[in-house]
């Protein structure tokens, strides 16, 4: 077997533990270990353990140059969040500090969808009839912290995986006890989804309804227990525990099977249904998974099948990074580091410094204006175009093209900076696109606890006072005309003079929110410190770290740097407006979908318009608020 030059890191990040292996060969995994997530305070902390505890053949640690790392969480742009831990970071910034060449971060369903065209005959057990269509699309779940979704669809020679975070969609009840089962956990949860009850936690719950409704005094149990008990011990309620479980989780997959059309089988991962053996063969699984109805006919003709093989996430996510490094091989960004790597000793050391920092930071090159290039460079503007020619491009626009489709197989939306010599149509095209990844970028830094609070502070005031200066002043206005839209007492303040009389007489109850793309102008500093004194609470939208997000009670974060000597900050202020946006909407539906109506409709909206259930001029029918209010009407 043909063994790689370094081995690879191979990681399955869960709710609770932390899975770690190292790949020497195509599907040889060795040195396999299991680490507590609590017993770590981050992902890098876990990974150095992990790393300090090989043992290695000649006792002298071997180089890793490349990493997948499988994550129960959604992963969408540079920044993981983990949904059931306190872990988060960034993939680039993690893939610096650990030294890594490559660094691929994937949902852990997406991995394991990946690794059933690899999975040989003994890795799985049928579970009931049905025949696997090939090829078709392939559907797979599975309960352990949580409840993964996923499926495969067939392209070409390949496979498509899906991502998706299909275990959040509405548990729906099936009889009485199910129903008793739901009315007992909205007793603590609002939005009760199938991972509430088919997940590990979820047995828990389960476990607790049905003591209440047996009228059992029965003692809280972990899963483990639970599964035990029914297992070992023939525990009637641990028994009754699992057999609801089993029976939701076949209504579950069956929504997937006939959902995604999956012909070619329902895969059962997971941590708990592989560990309950035969008694999952002759639970309510396959019953409830045919009883469809209508369609009884069309699931019964599609197998079910439960993966055993023990390490299919590994193979999964190492298929992945074994097609992301074939990719990059193959691709001119590849081909572009390796010619810089290359290129140092020929390049002046001006020049040798761009060439480091594109290799230290290839995806911050890639988003970066050529001022902010040259600046962390420590270089000029026109060594950062010498640099690119050397190389055999055409300029730096040339450069990132070709380093953007080594670096993630496509062409991201990045920043491109504008320039005297662009005709109207390339500057057009420069200030839509820079926006959109502005926006982007500040969609993948929200979060939503920030947000959650900011709306709840809004929606608990006895009056509202935006308050903002120069360019941003129309951002303060047009917060003022959606709030008083909705019924809400407001008013925006743009004068500094103005500013300071108004914040003297606000009170307990009151809110000022301050918008500030730097967070330093002393003039609004003094209207925080004043409205604080007076009892106002106060949300800024701000930069990070500037000293206006540290002195408010909410501050909402907008991170973009923009030339102001040289262009008016649009698209900072686009972005300002957008936050805005959010709360509004998020005000409005908290209080009532005809609050989020009136943001829609106004003075300037026809009544045939309205009459049609259209939106108000200049609301485009794609925006979220659009969507928002044709679905509240």
């Amino acid at each position: 077997m043909h063994r790689f030059d370094s081995p690879r890191l191979l990681a399955d990040i869960g709710g609770t533990y932390a899975r770690f292996a190292l790949e020497i060969a195509p599907g040889e995994f060795t040195q396999m270990a299991s680490l507590p997530c609590a017993e770590h305070v981050d992902f890098h902390a876990a990974v150095l353990a992990y790393l300090a505890r090989l043992h290695w053949p000649d006792g002298a640690p071997q180089p890793i140059a490349h990493a997948a790392i499988a994550t129960a969480n959604p992963v969408e742009g540079d920044r993981v969040r983990m949904t059931n831990s306190q872990w988060q970071f960034s993939i680039d910034e993690m893939r610096q500090r650990l030294g890594l060449d490559t660094l691929v971060v994937v949902n852990d369903f997406t991995a394991l969808a990946m690794a059933l065209p690899r999975l040989a005959e003994p890795d799985v057990r049928q579970v009931g009839g049905g025949q696997a269509r090939r090829p078709s699309v392939i559907g797979l779940l599975g309960a352990g912290t949580g409840l993964g979704v996923s499926g495969l669809i067939p392209a070409g020679e390949g496979w498509i995986a899906l991502g998706t975070e299909g275990g959040h969609v509405n548990f729906g009840p099936r009889d009485a006890r199910e129903m008793d089962i739901l009315r007992f956990a909205w007793k603590t949860l609002d939005h009760v989804s199938c991972e509430r009850l088919i997940s590990g936690p979820g047995l828990e719950l389960i476990h607790r309804a049905l003591a209440e409704r047996n009228g059992v005094n029965a003692e809280a149990l972990p899963a483990p227990a639970i599964t035990q008990r029914a297992l070992e011990a023939g525990d009637a309620l641990c028994l009754e525990t699992l057999d609801v479980f089993c029976g939701l989780l076949g209504s579950a997959a069956a929504n997937l099977a006939v959902t995604l059309g999956s012909l070619g089988g329902i895969y059962i991962g997971g941590s708990i249904v592989p560990r309950l053996g035969a008694y999952f063969d002759r639970s309510p699984f396959r019953e409830r998974f045919e009883d469809k109805g209508r369609f009884r006919a069309y699931v019964s003709a599609i197998p079910t099948f439960v993966i055993t093989a023990e390490h299919a996430t590994f193979k999964g996510a190492s298929a992945i990074l074994e097609n992301q490094l074939r990719n990059l091989q193959a691709s001119p960004g590849s081909a572009i580091l390796g010619q810089v790597r290359r290129a140092r000793s020929e390049l002046s050391p001006a020049e040798l410094r761009v060439a480091d920092l594109v290799l230290a930071q290839p995806r911050s090159v890639l988003s970066d204006p050529i001022a902010e290039i040259a600046r962390a460079a420590g270089v000029s503007q026109p060594t950062v175009i010498r640099f690119c020619r050397s190389l055999g491009c055409e300029g730096l626009s040339d450069f990132k093209l070709r380093l953007a489709s080594g670096l993630t197989g496509t062409v991201p939306v990045t920043h491109t900076q504008v320039n005297t010599n662009d005709s109207m149509l390339e500057l057009g095209a420069k200030v839509l696109g820079n926006t959109a990844s502005a926006i982007l970028q500040v969609r993948s830094h929200l979060n939503r606890d920030t947000i959650d609070r900011a709306i709840e502070t809004l929606l608990a005031a006895s009056r509202i006072e935006f308050f903002a200066l120069g360019h941003y002043g129309v951002v303060a206005q047009d917060a003022q005309f959606k709030f008083l839209r909705l019924g809400m007492p407001c008013g925006a303040y743009t004068d500094p003079r103005l500013q300071l009389l108004a914040a003297d007489v606000l009170r307990e109850g009151d809110v000022t929110v301050v918008i500030s793309s730097g967070g330093r102008l002393p003039e609004l500093l003094s209207v925080v410190d004043k409205a604080q004194a007076r009892g106002a609470r106060v949300v800024a939208i701000t930069a990070s770290q500037s000293p206006l997000a540290k002195r408010a009670d909410v501050a909402l974060i907008v991170d973009h740097v923009e030339d102001i000597a040289t262009q008016l900050p649009m698209v900072s202020r686009i972005l300002h407006l957008l936050v805005i946006d959010i709360l509004a909407v998020g005000v409005a539906m908290r209080r009532s979908p005809d609050s989020v109506a009136a943001l829609a409709s106004g003075p300037e909206a026809d009544d045939a318009g309205t009459a049609r259930g259209g939106v108000a001029p200049g609301v485009s029918t794609a925006s979220p608020l659009a969507r928002l209010t044709s679905h509240s009407r």
